[in-house]
């Protein structure tokens, strides 16, 4: 990390910790703090006057402040509630912990976690751990916030507990995600499902952040050789948090029973002819259209290779009555290229 980088973050994290003793303040006095009151107005004249250089205290800047240390300060109290004066030195270290961690993301970013959590702590603590984990910009923040990530993540249906050592079970389930929202490409109401593996696989790197952390792309229709046939993987990924492969197999329709089969044969293959002694077991997904959440569960228990099923959602489905009326790309393009040529004539 460079001098430049981390003084940057530092100077981050102390403001943030500024705002978070200012927000404590602000909560002490809500005995002054009434409708009507002009409290915040107030404060903000009195600040300003008092450090006229910085910036920063407008009345909405204070009131986030203060929404800033009631949202997070469910978390610190909840770790403190019930500690005897025995623990309290180790438990005080740990809430610094959290309060520093809270503290690492820019003012910008919590203000957007403040908006969207809406009072949910473990909501806003998850996204701020997001943040850190996969460096998220502001418009990459804004797209998760809109996409429901923390009542997604992890929520495939699946069988790892009872196929994967716990500790794998574990962070194999944390890379799931149900529904996947594939709202980066456009897609007819006719599409099937080498169209949608040809969108997923133009915009792979879209496709690689809605995945989550730690995928890598290792080839799509990855073809192996079982006995005297040939096997296409729809998608084939590495994951280098649990560090193994992941099968995927896409399907436009609803769930059925004997897709499972399907995957499983591609999970078995690549256990056998790419997965070393270094890599964990291979897991397998199936993402469908929709599913009947108990039907799913219920085929699972039938197999003993680590299976998930996941849905998704498309946000930008165009009738194809008018996807076919539309000019293409090309076409724009040869339009534009005449019509500069008139203009030069």
């Amino acid at each position: 990390m460079s001098a430049r980088l981390k003084a940057s973050i530092d100077a981050n994290r102390t403001l943030l910790e500024y705002y978070w003793s200012l927000g404590r303040d602000i909560a002490d006095k809500q005995y002054a703090n009434t409708y009507g009151s002009g409290f915040y107005k107030t404060l903000s004249r009195d600040l300003r006057s008092e450090m006229p250089g910085e910036k920063g205290f407008s009345e909405t800047n204070l009131k986030y402040m203060y929404y800033f240390y009631q949202l997070y300060s469910q978390l610190i109290g909840n770790r403190l509630r019930g500690v005897d004066d025995f623990e309290k030195h180790n438990h005080l270290r740990d809430v610094d912990g959290l309060l520093t961690e809270i503290c690492s993301i820019p003012w910008f970013h919590q203000q957007r976690i403040i908006d969207k959590c809406k009072g949910d702590a473990e909501k806003a603590l998850f996204f701020v751990r997001k943040v850190i984990e996969n460096g998220w910009g502001r418009d990459m923040l804004l797209n998760f916030l809109s996409t429901d990530l923390y009542e997604r993540q992890a929520k495939a249906i699946t069988n790892f507990n009872k196929t994967l050592p716990a500790l794998q079970s574990d962070l194999a389930q944390q890379v799931t995600k149900d529904p996947y929202v594939f709202n980066f490409f456009e897609m007819t109401e006719d599409y099937n499902e080498r169209k949608l593996e040809d969108a997923l696989v133009s915009n792979v790197t879209k496709f690689l952040v809605e995945l989550g952390t730690g995928f890598a792309f290792m080839g799509r229709q990855h073809r192996l050789q079982v006995g005297s046939k040939e096997i296409f993987i729809d998608l084939l990924f590495y994951n280098t948090r649990i560090h193994a492969y992941c099968c995927v197999e896409l399907k436009t329709g609803s769930f059925e029973v004997s897709y499972l089969g399907q995957l499983g044969l591609y999970v078995t293959a690549v256990n056998h002819q790419l997965k070393t002694d270094m890599d964990n077991p291979t897991i397998g997904l199936l993402i469908c259209k929709d599913k009947d959440n108990i039907e799913a569960q219920y085929s699972l228990e039938a197999y003993n290779l680590p299976l998930g099923i996941s849905q998704y959602e498309l946000s930008k489905l165009i009738p194809t009555e008018i996807k076919s009326s539309l000019p293409s790309i090309e076409e724009i393009e040869s339009s534009l290229g005449q019509l500069s040529e008139n203009n030069e004539d």
